[in-house]
């Protein structure tokens, strides 16, 4: 599906700019800014766990547990990475609880796909 690829490479883009951003104009203490990167590292690790999603869909159209991946990805992105950038800009979290929900939203998206290579026949 072109939706997927679509999100991985917006997702990839804007972990290089907030990567840069992090880097180089982040204002704050260490740990601020270590926070805030760490969101990049994921964002960008995920960025390219949704191109495969996108390139399984292509080649297995029709698979709910694929894009079941595609879409705990997407929103693990947001939720974990956003509150990682929210809280090293501002050092308060946005939303209580949503980074954890973010991760548990990310283990999910590869537990679909692990589901997905352990019960499908038609490699």
């Amino acid at each position: 599906m072109r939706v997927w690829l679509f999100l991985g490479a917006l997702n990839g883009m804007l972990a290089v700019l907030a990567g840069a951003y992090g880097w180089h104009s982040l204002e704050g203490d260490e740990a601020s800014r270590q926070i805030f990167m760490l969101g990049v590292d994921y964002q960008m690790w995920h960025a390219l766990a949704l191109i495969g999603v996108a390139w399984l869909a292509e080649r297995h159209p029709g698979t709910k547990l694929i894009t079941a991946a595609g879409v705990l990805f997407t929103a693990g992105i947001v939720c974990f990475s956003g509150t990682l950038y929210a809280f090293g800009i501002t050092t308060e979290i946005p939303v209580p609880y949503a980074a954890p929900v973010g991760g548990y939203l990310l283990v999910g998206g590869w537990a679909c796909i692990l589901l997905w290579v352990l019960f499908n026949r038609r490699q």
